[in-house]
């Protein structure tokens, strides 16, 4: 490969940017004084960007979407390469890890967000290829890709693996049958075993391997996690759920020569093995596949005693590659709505409402779930209006629930118009007198054990009186009349916490929460340093701040440093000593 003189790649014997080399052919000619050039400009471009997001976002919901529809517009207004964006925002999140949290947090999301749109653009030309050529595992790493962009996951290596487990079939079946035909295919050949008990020796011998060797199993104890649906998971952890398992089984055993159908079985996804030369439409001409149950076997009528009741032939039948990713997403959507209502239930819901309606963009019963979620949380209003315009153009009858959100979401886009700021709380303001405790400190919970770190406060309890009474605040020796605190806590929770039941950590420790940096710039060994949004809240907290740690943790001036104090108050370098 040509690379670029030594002096452009930052020395002479490391590149400055080593994750691009990949984006270069080699044997050809570049001009890489050009592509130095666009890649510098580029970095400071979206440093710029990711910088100025947090001014402009800080007051809203921390949410991957809300952030980022202007600010990808702006990204792609650049015109700059793509891989040089994504290289110099994989940059910021590769740098020292316990500073420049704040950019780090909304790198991370605008990348996030950056896959997500090319991964989208991805599947809706997978589904623009003829149903017989769209392959299930494609489509299934796609959602896969798209749930967990920021994973380097890749139908490359995907297939790389179960190229792996298909020659471990190969070799057991050289075992029992050295002549099958298998043995004599090489990679890449379109083999088709017609002779039905070579296909049974392929299938009893993919048995022995998945269920056996590499001991692969339906996940019963944790069905309702969401990694048993993304393949790259399934085959990392060898456990799953009846659909994710069929695609990898349904994948071997083509690659092996045997053709097996995914069957929509409802509450049970199962494959179908036909025992006919010529395909048939008498559901008894099928074995039945069961891959949750380590590949049994399975008559027409024993399918219906797995889930207990009577069904009509029709849930006999093969569907086609976007049923079966309708089936994946809509097993992630059930998923997202049982959650618990944070961040991470709220993202899986929203991402697999993407990957819904990109399959199936006229399902109204879903567009007005995205509606109600986007208005739930806040974000996208003007994306919202059009949902809804997409609806009532579907479906007239939604004209009741269809104008209650358009009256609600005009008045939000009225608001963030004129947004209200918070004012900024003084500690030396009388009425805050009884505060304790600042933003950055890292707390223990008295009564509940966990650690957390400090990112607001309250002089008294400001929940609703519902709150009050189901937490027990009441119970409490001072009750709601005491100072109350936000604080990220080490589980990833957000919690509100009564003073008496916080006090400083012995030993400080970082908090692995991913809202982090959204409220600090830095982790200082005994606290957190306040981003310049939060400091704006709290202009008189990193002062205290200070004075606390050094203290708790018998520190000197010298050694606090002066980074987490705001311009005003930091020691003047050209003052004379009085």
């Amino acid at each position: 490969m040509t690379f670029p003189p030594a002096p452009l790649l930052g020395g002479s014997s490391t590149m400055r940017w080593p994750r691009l080399q990949r984006n270069y052919r080699q044997n050809e000619s570049y001009d890489w004084l050009k592509e130095y050039r666009t890649r510098y400009v580029v970095g400071l471009q979206i440093r710029r960007t990711v910088v100025s997001i947090s001014k402009r976002f800080f007051t809203e919901v921390p949410c991957v979407g809300q952030v980022l529809g202007d600010s990808f517009a702006e990204i792609e207004s650049l015109g700059a390469p793509e891989h040089f964006c994504e290289d110099e925002l994989l940059s910021i999140l590769n740098s020292d890890k316990r500073k420049s949290l704040t950019l780090k947090y909304y790198a991370k999301k605008i990348l996030y967000f950056l896959r997500q749109q090319n991964i989208l653009r991805s599947l809706k030309v997978f589904l623009e290829q003829p149903a017989n050529e769209q392959s299930a595992l494609e489509g299934a790493v796609l959602v896969d890709q798209y749930c967990n962009p920021l994973a380097e996951v890749t139908l490359e290596n995907i297939l790389a693996q179960l190229e792996d487990i298909a020659d471990k079939v190969r070799k057991c079946l050289r075992v029992s049958n050295p002549s099958h035909p298998s043995q004599r295919a090489t990679t890449g050949d379109c083999l088709v075993v017609e002779d039905f008990e070579l296909q049974r020796q392929v299938i009893c011998a993919l048995n022995t391997v998945l269920y056996e060797q590499l001991q692969f199993t339906g996940n019963e104890c944790d069905f309702y996690n969401p990694l048993n649906s993304y393949i790259h998971q399934v085959l990392l952890r060898r456990t799953g759920i009846p659909i994710s398992l069929s695609v990898l089984y349904m994948t071997l055993a083509r690659k092996l020569g045997v053709v097996l159908e995914p069957v929509n079985f409802p509450n049970h996804f199962l494959l179908r093995w036909c025992q006919k030369q010529r395909r048939s439409g008498d559901i008894y001409d099928y074995v039945y596949i069961d891959t949750f149950g380590k590949g049994k076997q399975l008559t027409a009528k024993e399918c219906e005693y797995l889930i207990g009741h009577q069904v009509t032939a029709d849930y006999y039948s093969a569907i086609s590659t976007s049923k079966v990713l309708l089936r994946m997403v809509g097993n992630l959507l059930n998923i997202g709505k049982r959650g618990e209502g944070n961040e991470k239930s709220y993202q899986l819901l929203r991402d697999s409402l993407d990957l819904y309606l990109t399959i199936n963009p006229d399902n109204v019963q879903y567009l007005l779930l995205q509606a109600r979620l986007y208005f739930h949380l806040g974000i996208w209003p003007e994306k919202v209006l059009d949902i809804l315009q997409h609806i009532q153009a579907l479906d007239p009858t939604q004209h009741g629930a269809v104008g209650y959100l358009v009256q609600h979401t005009l008045e939000h886009i009225q608001h963030k118009r004129h947004p209200v700021l918070p004012e900024a709380k003084l500690r030396s303001a009388t009425q805050h007198r009884d505060v304790q405790y600042s933003v950055g400190l890292i707390m223990k919970h008295k009564r509940s054990g966990y650690n957390c770190v400090i990112y607001g406060w309250d002089p008294r309890c400001t929940m609703s009186q519902e709150w009050i009474t189901t937490m027990r605040v009441h119970q409490l020796s001072n009750g709601a009349n005491q100072p109350f605190y936000n604080v990220l806590v080490q589980d990833g929770t957000c919690r509100y916490a009564a003073q008496e039941n916080l006090e400083p950590h012995s030993a400080p420790l970082e908090i692995a929460h991913p809202e982090v940096g959204r409220y600090f710039s830095e982790f200082s060994d005994t606290h957190y340093v306040a981003n310049e949004e939060l400091q704006a809240r709290y202009p008189e907290d990193m002062t205290e701040t200070l004075g606390t740690v050094g203290e708790l943790y018998r520190l000197t001036p010298s050694s606090l440093g002066s980074e987490g104090l705001p311009p005003s108050v930091r020691p003047n370098a050209d003052a004379k000593s009085p």
